[in-house]
């Protein structure tokens, strides 16, 4: 008789299909008696993860943001299959660096365009 794989499931816990790209998720309840789909056997050191995304096994097999920072060095997390989906946009983990970089890009387009010529004073108006 062959070996079996043990399941590591918890209560409440069910493998789905993602619409998106066909990759299995875990849908996982939440402490708020909620459901989350979580990528599947994945558990990243959770420094790595914005406090935000991070999602922490309870006791009971639930799961719970974690929003501690910094975290634990050597806790581990659950993240969210949209997160890891390579057919869904990735949210914009750090608003404020998005910002940052469409400013820098516009001020870089502006150094970078040529200075208009000079009018010619036919074309100044008249001031008086």
């Amino acid at each position: 008789m062959g070996a079996s794989k043990k399941s590591t499931r918890r209560l409440g816990e069910s493998r789905l299909m993602c619409p998106y790209c066909g990759l299995p998720q875990e849908r996982v309840a939440t402490i708020e008696h909620d459901w989350v789909l979580l990528e599947p056997d994945m558990a990243p050191l959770a420094h790595v993860v914005p406090a935000e995304y991070r999602w922490i096994e309870t006791s009971d097999g639930r799961v719970a943001v974690y929003g501690v920072c910094p975290p634990d060095p050597f806790q581990r997390c659950r993240i969210e299959h949209r997160l890891a989906c390579p057919e869904q946009t990735l949210p914009d983990l750090w608003p404020w660096l998005t910002s940052l970089r469409g400013e820098n890009a516009r001020q870089a387009e502006r150094l970078n365009e040529p200075e208009p010529p000079p009018h010619a004073p036919e074309e100044w108006p008249d001031a008086g």
